[in-house]
């Protein structure tokens, strides 16, 4: 019976390991109702003294862990109390603990979290350093989620001045940003550029490095993640960079990043010129075109990738600015540099649409979207170009395809509903025009699509998104003449002389809106009131005919 448990947890083990979670869970209950059948059988033949504590304790703690994966955190969190309450399982150790702070920290409990994290440090031996540095870090990201940053920063610095790692750097600088600290985000970023990067190593190090490595090659040393990889270090330096810049000196932003540069130049002179970049671009966010463009002109005697991210943006701001011609210019650069570069072959695309070359923009688009499949630029620029070349199908497609990339961008949805009606497929307009009012159900000019498009089959529904469309603009005389007619229609003539009026107003040398206030009034049967109005008329414009 012992092996047919160990059996069950083994296979449990063997499905979680290939995530079928469902069946692990059966497994490791089946294991655990053998297993206390089996303790029953020896309890009853007064064989207590051979009870297998460990293989209890390997039951229960594989029945905590698939009830975890699973989803089922109660159980989970029921199952790990049972194990570490009993004093029979010495092997309960702090992982015990941390597994059920993570629990915690899944339920948005934070405290409770922070709870067990720390009594999962009071258990750790001397010798689990490492282990002890990411406890630390799961209880200050679980002070960051409570908004305790000045406990987050504790834990945060614990780590930085023992065993300091990118991550956590990172974690600690956004700490000090979230407290508005200037200082302290200096220092903590400069902590971040002090920690060595793996893999980069000294010259007179690396034919030593290189046999470490093969050692451990030969000796089938697993090598675990590591977040201090060239790749990873650089995006989190770059990311801290980005964040605090701005932020450094509010009177002047320029300060932060010109600190922020002079920190990088010493050892990431890269990354140095990609914040040199973003400042160019935070030059156009504040509408400074000059200034970024005598910035971004700076990198053309850079390095082939600096000088096509730089081009590719020049190549934008001129686009921007209507000059198309060193648009054109700049964006070839970026190409010739950078053919793998979506945006630029976006920007070169933008070029020959606006120089109604649409065949090859599209082409150029489609380019892009070979580059990067997400590029939704490319994506809604392709829809355009395949309108502009009449191929209503195609665009469509296009834009439902973006449409499931970014759900919820209006300017997408439009063009899906506004395709479908061009078609002429009503039905189908109208469903994504009302998909669309979810987003911005203010919107008069596509509460007036939809009332048109309903006024051809259902009036009533037509007439109650014009008078929608009408409440949120009531200037438009498009909606005002609609909303005035079908008054006109169901012989609401008092009524309609409303909307007549207001349309008076708006366009007041328009005769013809007099004209129909008085022409309700005849019908209405007031013709005395008809006949004034009608002399008024006369006398403004003697050579109307209709009056």
């Amino acid at each position: 019976m012992e092996k047919a448990v160990h059996s069950l947890i083994e296979a449990s083990a063997q499905c979680s390991d290939n995530h079928e979670f469902t069946k692990a869970l059966e497994k490791a209950k089946d294991a655990g109702k053998k297993e206390r059948a089996l303790c029953k059988h020896r309890e009853t033949n007064s064989l207590a003294d051979q009870i297998n504590v460990d293989l209890t304790y390997a039951v229960w703690f594989n029945l905590a862990c698939v009830y975890q994966q699973n989803g089922m955190m109660e159980e989970a969190l029921n199952t790990y109390t049972l194990v570490v309450k009993n004093k029979n399982y010495p092997q309960a150790t702090f992982r015990l603990r941390v597994n059920m702070g993570n629990i915690y920290f899944y339920q948005k409990k934070y405290p409770q979290a922070i709870k067990q994290y720390r009594m999962a440090l009071d258990q750790i031996p001397n010798s689990g350093k490492e282990v002890r540095f990411k406890i630390f870090r799961n209880i200050g990201n679980s002070f960051v989620r409570l908004g305790q940053f000045q406990d987050a920063i504790q834990s945060f610095e614990t780590i930085m001045n023992a065993s300091p790692d990118f991550q956590t750097g990172f974690n600690l600088v956004l700490c000090y940003y979230a407290l508005g600290d200037a200082e302290k985000m200096k220092r903590g970023f400069n902590k971040m550029l002090a920690i060595p990067i793996a893999g980069i190593v000294e010259e007179e190090d690396e034919e030593e490095e290189v046999v470490v490595r093969a050692a451990q090659q030969r000796s089938g040393d697993f090598f675990h993640y590591n977040s201090n990889t060239p790749s990873q270090a650089e995006h989190y330096i770059i990311t801290a960079a980005r964040l605090i810049a701005p932020a450094l000196e509010k009177s002047d932003w320029t300060v932060g990043y010109e600190w922020v540069n002079d920190a990088l130049k010493i050892d990431h002179d890269n990354l140095a010129s990609q914040m040199s970049i973003d400042q160019g671009l935070q030059y156009l966010k504040n509408k400074d075109f000059e200034k970024a463009i005598e910035l971004l002109k700076s990198f053309e005697k850079k390095d082939q990738n600096m000088k096509a991210m730089a081009a590719t943006n020049l190549s934008f701001i001129y686009f921007l600015e209507g000059d198309y011609n060193n648009a054109d210019e700049y964006a070839d650069l970026a190409v010739r540099n950078s053919r793998y570069n979506a945006k630029a072959l976006v920007n070169k695309g933008n070029c020959l649409f606006v120089a109604q070359e649409f065949h090859r923009a599209k082409e150029l688009y489609l380019e892009a979207i070979g580059v990067q499949a997400d590029c939704v630029e490319a994506i809604y620029n392709l829809g355009l170009a395949n309108m502009r070349m009449n191929s209503p199908d195609e665009a469509r497609q296009a834009f439902e395809k973006l449409h499931t990339i970014i759900p919820n961008n209006p300017a997408v949805i439009y063009q899906i509903a506004n395709l479908y009606e061009q078609q002429g497929k009503n039905q189908q307009a109208a469903k994504w025009f009302n998909v669309l009012i979810t987003r911005v159900p203010t919107d008069p000019g596509i509460l007036s699509r939809l009332g048109q498009i309903f006024s051809k089959e259902q009036e009533s529904q037509g007439f109650h998104y014009q008078l929608e469309s009408y409440r949120h603009y009531p200037v438009n005389l498009d909606v005002i003449s609609w909303l005035g007619v079908w008054f006109v229609k169901h012989e609401m003539y008092e009524k309609s002389i409303h909307y007549f009026e207001r349309a008076s107003q708006i366009q007041p040398n328009e005769v013809k809106w007099r004209l129909m206030v008085t022409s309700c009034y005849r019908r209405m049967g007031n013709y005395s009131k008809a006949l004034q109005l009608y002399e008024q008329i006369h006398e403004e414009y003697p050579d109307n005919i209709e009056c």
